[in-house]
């Protein structure tokens, strides 16, 4: 038996749970989860009563007692992130939700979707818990979060810039700094096209949420890598949901080769809503061997944060200067774009 089989297994032993209550709990890529639970349950190890799934006799053989008596689960009040809001932090987060209230709807062209507002702010507390915001110049590639409005609400940037392909994001950082005398800078851009010369090297911080393709993992951290100076810092999240071990490992390799050092991989920091109205990425429930409900809001999709330091001269993997060619979706491994199926 498997990891994931192992895990599914475990936490059934301590109750009934529903599919999207595993899934939040569950360390391993969707596409190994959804094998692992209709195996399962064809195997007759597992039992669905049409809400919840549950583990059969059969199920419990495959399973040590003993284990269910050991309790571990991650700080409730941290929720494992390390780092808590305080002071001004908590205007910053009432402010920042107001605003994002007028954001453009994500849309499937562009792959886009938004972590939670709260989720946004404290990437903003761990940035200044190491002195990486006041007086700092941030390159933002990619900015469907608008962690740049977050970052601008604390007025202790020096600079921010945000490099995205979808221009109606430009026009919405326009109004909210006409609205709140912010100087958040935009440019569209592509991120498989060239850098512009002026960006090369002339920036302290970094942060993107990167496609997780192989390409796009190496296109979004390398383009930002470009961006930074001398003993610059980066920030990116990554999932276990849509990147495997061995895209992790390729990332890990690649952060090396560009003399960046990782100082901190903090599993679960970002919470995704995945129904957005406009854009549903749950429609993989119909691979399952059994009726699954609607989710009822159970954060499932969580993305690790990363930060890494740039230990002397940055040595991106890809040429700025150079256009480069991006798997925009990776149909191995990924089971959450909506295109991969039809609409029920």
């Amino acid at each position: 038996m498997n990891g994931v089989e192992s895990q599914i297994l475990y936490a059934l032993a301590e109750s009934r749970k529903s599919v999207w209550e595993l899934l939040e709990a569950s360390h391993h890529p969707l596409k190994d989860f959804v094998e692992a639970v209709n195996r399962l349950y064809e195997r007759g190890y597992i039992g669905s009563d049409g809400e919840t799934l549950f583990l059969t006799e059969e199920g419990r053989r495959q399973i040590n007692p003993r284990c269910v008596e050991f309790k571990s689960w991650v700080c409730g009040r941290c929720r494992g992130k390390r780092v808590l809001m305080d002071g001004r932090f908590r205007e910053v987060l009432e402010e920042f939700r107001e605003i994002v209230k007028g954001r453009p709807a994500p849309t499937i062209d562009f792959f886009q979707g938004y972590m939670h507002e709260r989720d946004v702010v404290e990437r903003v507390a761990l940035m200044h818990y190491y002195g990486d915001v006041a007086g700092k110049d941030f390159i933002l590639v990619g900015d469907d979060d608008l962690l740049s409005v977050a970052l601008a609400l604390t007025r202790l940037p020096s600079r921010i810039l945000v490099l995205d392909i979808d221009r109606r994001l430009g026009d919405f950082i326009g109004k909210v700094n006409r609205d709140h005398g912010f100087e958040i800078e935009f440019r569209e851009y592509d991120v498989s096209d060239p850098l512009p010369e002026d960006l090369v090297e002339s920036f302290d911080v970094f942060s993107s949420e990167p496609l997780e393709t192989l390409s796009g993992l190496r296109a979004f951290v390398s383009r930002g890598v470009s961006c930074l100076r001398e003993g610059g810092v980066g920030y990116f999240g990554l999932t276990t949901i849509e990147a495997s071990r061995r895209k992790w490992r390729s990332i890990q390799r690649a952060l090396i080769a560009m003399n960046c050092v990782i100082t901190d991989i903090i599993r679960g920091f970002s919470t995704y809503p995945m129904n957005y109205g406009t854009i549903n990425y749950e429609l993989f429930v119909q691979k399952f061997k059994f009726p699954v409900k609607p989710n009822p809001g159970i954060d499932w999709y969580k993305s690790a944060l990363i930060r890494f330091e740039v230990v002397g001269k940055p040595k991106p993997v890809i040429d700025w200067r150079k256009k480069i060619r991006i798997q925009y979706v990776d149909l191995e491994e990924d089971l959450t774009y909506p295109g991969l199926y039809e609409k029920p």
